[in-house]
């Protein structure tokens, strides 16, 4: 019995049963404390690293931000485009300045100051402000469409490249002349270039001029955008008979200065009053400005006149000289009337010493050579200046204003 009871003591139902508890070995307990260690060394020596690194961070987007706030004002822009230098991705090149309109065909092409196009590499990234290449690249000038591009703004080189217009069936090139050339430094100009045909035969009925790279040319890899114009129309050469003269001719007829129409108002006013070439409105002008002031009358602006004077003064004059002789005196005029010597009793005296002298007298001798102006006598020569005024011209106008009042 007392065996049987020796082994119900292993007997799980048995009330008073308690099992012994496995222990970790030595072993166990040393690894989990190097484990604990580690990971607290680790997190010791990661802790800086960590505090550095965000720190960093902050402080570089704090700087990136205060430098985007600095670069919307254009002088910190252009400061940072000098030392930073120009992007890749921003480089275009760019038409300086924009074409003299209207064109015609068979004239060469020329900017609104009538000088040859230029071509420039600018930074569109640095608010188009002019940049170069440490190396030349071959430039070639093609027609666009006037309808390209849709948004002004984008456009990609395949889109430029579609948006080429070549000549019609059967016509010459549409654009001939210097069409390649190198721009260097980032700049260069443009040589004769011109139209053989109009723009009628397009839906847009206009053209741009547009520049590109040539494909191949640009060995250093730069993305360079192209340059395109604003659009405008071309027309015939026969159209040049309306045209507008840059500069005017002295014989060329009054219309052909700016504001006044072939056969308008104001070119018909000036015709009733002898006054038929761009020579005779500025004669005019020279001797009696408020009298062709009332000839063209109020229908034109006092911006318009300042437009039309301004043009007709650009005129080139050349050296041809206009004589009149009185009993005392020779005058010498230059071909609008101009007062360029005066020989008044035997003294001889130049242009720049009539600034001084406004006298009624002197006056009245330029109105009488300007109504016999066709009896003149004209001859070709310069005429060399002399020193200022002298004393005794004054004393000859002084006397002459007393003795012929007028």
């Amino acid at each position: 019995m007392a065996a049987k009871r020796f082994f119900d003591d292993d007997d799980e139902d048995h009330p008073n049963h308690k099992r012994i508890k496995s222990r970790p070995s030595f072993a166990s307990v040393i690894r989990e404390v190097v484990m604990v260690n580690f990971f607290e060394n680790f997190c010791s020596a990661l802790e800086p690293m960590l505090r550095k690194v965000v720190s960093e961070e902050v402080e570089n987007g704090l700087k990136r931000r205060r430098m985007s706030s600095k670069l919307r004002s254009p002088s910190m822009r252009m400061i940072h485009h000098q030392l930073v230098g120009p992007s890749s991705h921003t480089l275009q090149l760019s038409f300086a300045k924009s074409l003299s309109l209207p064109i015609f065909t068979g004239t060469k092409i020329v900017d609104a100051d009538f000088n040859p196009l230029q071509i420039i590499l600018v930074d569109s990234g640095a608010g188009k402000l002019p940049t170069s290449l440490p190396y030349p690249i071959k430039v070639e000038i093609v027609v666009l469409d006037g309808d390209f591009p849709n948004n002004n703004d984008e456009w990609t080189t395949e889109k430029f490249a579609k948006n080429v217009v070549r000549e019609r069936s059967g016509k010459r090139p549409l654009l001939t002349g210097d069409l390649n050339l190198t721009v260097r430094d980032g700049a260069a100009y443009v040589g004769e270039v011109e139209f053989t045909d109009n723009s009628s035969w397009i839906r847009s009925r206009k053209f741009r001029l547009g520049a590109r790279v040539v494909h191949g040319t640009n060995g250093e890899g730069v993305v360079i955008r192209e340059a395109v114009s604003e659009p405008f129309v071309v027309k015939d050469h026969r159209g040049e008979l309306y045209k507008k003269h840059h500069p005017p001719a002295l014989e060329d007829e009054v219309w052909r200065l700016v504001k006044i129409g072939k056969g308008g108002a104001f070119h018909q006013k000036l015709s009733s009053h002898g006054v038929h070439t761009v020579q005779d409105f500025l004669k005019l002008f020279n001797v009696d400005s408020s009298k062709l002031k009332r000839i063209i009358g109020v229908g034109m602006s006092e911006k318009m006149w300042e437009v039309t004077l301004k043009h007709a003064q650009s005129c080139v004059m050349g050296t041809r000289v206009y004589i009149c002789h009185g009993h005392d005196y020779t005058l010498t005029f230059n071909p609008i009337c101009q007062l360029i010597k005066a020989d008044l009793s035997g003294q001889v005296f130049y242009e720049r010493d009539f600034k001084t002298m406004q006298t009624a007298y002197i006056e009245s001798l330029v109105k009488d050579a300007y109504a016999k102006w066709n009896s003149l006598e004209v001859s070709d020569g310069l005429v060399y200046h002399t020193p200022l005024l002298t004393q005794d011209l004054w004393l000859i106008c002084i006397r002459s204003d007393v003795n012929n009042p007028v």
